[in-house]
């Protein structure tokens, strides 16, 4: 994920841009969930009613995302000493997890609907009602993920970008819906079985989205380290600080939107308490400088004539 947050931003300022960006959604997922459902019902569509209630669980985690953002902007307290951060993160992981169920949910009712019409059952073909829908929602959901996605990478915000991606797979699936719609009415009735096809494909995709998105949370809640060239790029700047003659035992992680530095740094053992001390300050202001609103932790220690690598670092 990208580094953009604007150093001069506040942590309550990006959680009210992002609620804000949410409550969006949150509108525009209610009345279209409500929308699809009654055209698929009215349209004789399975795959629209799908649809619909794929867009109903956007609106739940919109829901999800309003409450742990404002969890996660809440400071460190004597039960969470690092603040709320990784509140965010579950909420990401939330929101895998709805659409994994929700995908094979939909998938169950499509292919029991498939076996129906292979077992000579009659399914009804869907109208034009069920496709104009389909067409309302790829414009409605399409807009909404540019919009999400384009605060999520400013804000830097997993839960904003995974609540993005939960957008663009309802337009995706919409499109899908549309081509099954289209399919089962100009082909015949021989072809309604698209219907319910078209749905069990939207699942499958909803599921890869659900995958794509909670992998990197999972990640982050075991505390995998960041990525190497976001650890690149901070030991550059630990080795460029005046001072810091190499340094040691770099460990990085996210915290929700911020991220965290522990590493030793080395430094000439004749100078005082007093310069050592400095020396570490200007360390963490360069990181910050970096990486804005990041947790650094800095161990000092006198430089021993380790062997130091072509990065600055040295031997642990």
């Amino acid at each position: 994920m990208s580094n953009m947050i604007n150093p001069q931003m506040s942590a309550e300022e990006r959680v009210n841009i992002a609620k804000r960006c949410t409550w969006i959604g949150f509108a525009v997922n209610g009345i279209l969930s409500v929308l699809k459902i009654i055209a698929g019902m009215l349209g004789r569509s399975g795959a629209m009613i799908a649809d619909g209630i794929h867009s109903a669980s956007d609106f739940v985690t919109d829901v999800l995302v309003v409450v742990f953002l404002g969890i996660s902007a809440r400071g460190d307290n004597k039960d969470y000493r690092y603040g709320h951060g990784k509140f965010e993160t579950f909420a990401t992981f939330l929101i895998s997890v709805a659409l994994i169920v929700v995908a094979v949910g939909i998938f169950i009712d499509g292919f029991r609907k498939v076996a129906s019409v292979l077992n000579g059952e009659a399914v009804a073909s869907p109208t034009m009602i069920a496709l104009v829908m389909a067409l309302v929602s790829i414009v409605a959901k399409e807009g909404l993920f540019r919009y999400t996605s384009r605060v999520g990478k400013r804000l830097d915000s997993a839960a904003v970008i995974a609540n993005a991606w939960h957008h663009r797979s309802d337009a995706y699936s919409s499109i899908a819906t549309l081509i099954g719609i289209g399919g089962a009415m100009l082909l015949g009735n021989k072809w309604v079985i698209l219907d319910p096809l078209v749905a069990m494909l939207v699942s499958v995709f909803i599921a890869f989205v659900a995958m794509k998105i909670g992998i990197p949370a999972v990640k982050d809640l075991l505390e995998v380290a960041l990525p190497e060239e976001v650890d690149a790029q901070a030991r550059s700047c630990i080795a460029s600080t005046p001072g810091v003659i190499t340094f040691h035992q770099l460990r990085s992680r996210r915290n929700g939107m911020v991220f965290v530095f522990d590493f030793h740094i080395k430094v000439d053992p004749d100078i005082s308490v007093t310069e050592a001390h400095h020396i570490s300050t200007e360390v963490e202001h360069n990181l910050r400088e970096q990486f804005p609103q990041c947790i650094v932790y800095v161990h000092i220690e006198p430089y021993r004539q380790e062997h130091i690598h072509p990065d600055g670092s040295c031997v642990d």
